[in-house]
């Protein structure tokens, strides 16, 4: 099961996605919310993720009170295959 973490009275049911045999060619994006050491966790992971064959990119919400914006969400819909957010304290 999966749950929505933005207020959902009730959980729903979702269907995942089929996992990618390979990251080899993929790009991901990874997602820091700017809370506490996300970056410290985002650097490790951007480290990982290459050494798999990933290409990865960054993006930075501008708060972590918000929702990121819809252009920032767009940037990263349209460029990346798959999304890392980082939540860390």
């Amino acid at each position: 099961m999966l749950l929505d973490p933005t207020s959902e009275a009730e959980s729903t049911a979702r269907v995942l996605t089929a996992r990618k045999p390979s990251l080899d060619g993929l790009t991901i994006g990874l997602l820091d919310i700017n809370k506490p050491r996300g970056d410290v966790f985002l650097d490790r992971l951007q480290q990982q993720l290459g050494h798999r064959g990933a290409t990865v990119l960054r993006f930075a919400k501008p708060t972590f009170t918000k929702p990121a914006p819809a252009d920032l969400r767009h940037e990263i819909a349209t460029q990346c295959d798959a999304v890392i957010e980082a939540l860390a304290d």
